[in-house]
C-alpha cells in the first residue's frame, strides 16, 4: 500500500482510504483507529446508532476536521494537505440541504453552479438533467419554501451533484421521510449510481434501505468500527440462517432433540410452521433427517439468509 494522499494507479480503483484514523475532543475519542476502504463507483453504507462517530468520520474525510490520528486519502488527496482539492471534487448533503427557501429550484442549483464557475450553457443542461432526473422539472420555476422535506431532500442531492463531483457524502438523506417518500429517494439514488457512476458515502439508521443500495458497509459504535465488508461478508460472519419447516408432528421430544443439536441456535414454534435458526450456515439435511425419524411429516422446508438487519443487532450487541 502506498503513502497515503499519493495518488497512483495502484489508487485508481479506491475513492477513500483510511488508516488508523482517529478524532478527539477534549480526552473523549469520538472516531477511533478507523481503517477502511471505499472503492470507486459504488454505495458505501456507514451503519452506526445515534452519537457513533459517523458524522466526525465524514467532516474528516472532507477534510473539515483534522485528525487527531492517523491519516486518510479521498480521491487521491490527503486529508490534512489537500482538503480544498477534495472539497472541489466531492459534493455532500450534511445536516442541512443548503437551499435558499426565496429561490427556485432553478435558482438555487444555477446559483450553485455559478459557485462552481461552471458556463451558463453547461449551469442550463445540469440543471435540466438533474431536475429531471429527481422528478422535479416541472416545478422548477416554484419557490421551494412550501415545498415537502422529501422534494427538499432531493433537490438538495441535486445541489450536491450540480459540479458533477466524483464523491458525494450523504448523511441520513432519508431522515424525517414518510415511507413513500424515503423509497422514492432510495430509487432515485440506485438510478444516479448507475448513470453517472458517482461513488456515495452514506450514512443511514434504515438497514433495509442500506441493504438495497449498498455494496458495502462499514458498522461504527462509539467511535470503534465492528466490521466493514459486503452485506453478504457481513451477514454471513454475524448471523447463520433460519430455515422454516412446515408440516405435522413437532412433538415436544423433538424439539428437545432439536435443541441439542449444536449448529441449532435456537427454535420456535410460530403459525403451525417451525423455524430454526442455524449456527454458522449449517447443513440442514442431518436435523430432516432427524425430524422424520421422530415421527415428523414435512412437507416443505424453505432456507432463508438473515436480514442485514439482523447482522446489525448481533454487531451491536458484541462487546467493544
Amino acid at each position: 500500500m502506498g503513502d497515503v494522499g499519493e495518488y497512483d494507479s495502484t489508487m485508481g480503483d479506491v475513492a477513500i482510504r483510511a488508516e488508523h484514523l482517529s478524532r478527539e475532543f477534549h480526552g473523549v475519542r469520538a472516531v477511533d483507529d478507523l481503517s477502511f476502504e471505499v472503492p470507486v463507483g459504488i454505495v458505501f453504507g456507514f451503519l452506526g446508532p445515534n452519537g457513533s462517530g459517523k458524522t466526525t468520520t465524514i467532516r474528516l474525510l472532507l477534510g473539515l476536521l483534522e485528525p487527531s490520528v492517523g491519516e486518510a486519502a479521498v480521491l487521491g488527496h490527503d486529508v490534512r494537505r489537500e482538503a480544498e482539492a477534495i472539497r472541489l471534487r466531492a459534493g455532500a448533503l450534511l445536516e442541512y440541504p443548503g437551499l435558499y427557501d426565496r429561490l427556485t429550484a432553478e435558482a438555487n442549483l444555477d446559483f450553485y453552479g455559478r459557485i462552481w464557475h461552471m458556463p451558463a450553457n453547461d449551469r442550463r443542461t445540469r440543471i435540466r438533467a438533474l431536475l429531471t432526473q429527481f422528478g422535479l422539472w416541472e416545478r422548477r420555476d416554484e419557490r421551494i419554501g412550501g415545498w415537502s422535506r422529501g422534494m427538499r431532500q432531493k433537490l438538495g442531492i441535486a445541489r450536491a451533484l450540480m459540479h458533477r463531483p466524483a464523491l458525494v457524502f450523504l448523511d441520513e438523506p432519508t431522515a424525517g421521510l414518510d415511507p413513500i417518500a424515503a423509497a422514492a429517494l432510495v430509487e432515485d439514488l440506485e438510478a444516479l449510481v448507475a448513470g453517472e457512476g458517482v461513488t456515495i458515502f452514506l450514512t443511514t439508521h434504515n438497514l433495509h434501505e442500506a441493504e438495497k443500495l449498498c455494496r458495502r458497509v462499514g458498522v461504527i459504535r462509539s467511535g470503534h468500527l465492528l466490521a466493514v465488508g459486503t452485506t453478504e461478508d457481513l451477514v454471513r460472519s454475524t448471523s447463520g440462517s433460519r430455515v422454516e419447516v412446515i408440516g405435522r408432528g413437532f412433538c415436544e421430544r423433538t424439539l428437545h432433540l432439536l435443541e441439542a443439536r449444536p449448529e441449532v441456535a435456537g427454535l420456535g414454534l410460530r403459525n403451525g410452521s417451525l423455524w430454526i435458526d442455524l449456527r454458522d450456515d449449517a447443513a440442514v439435511a442431518p436435523l430432516v433427517s432427524l425430524m422424520v425419524g421422530a415421527g415428523v411429516a414435512i412437507e416443505e422446508v424453505r432456507r432463508e439468509r438473515a436480514s442485514l438487519e439482523e447482522a446489525f443487532i448481533s454487531l451491536m450487541e458484541r462487546e467493544v
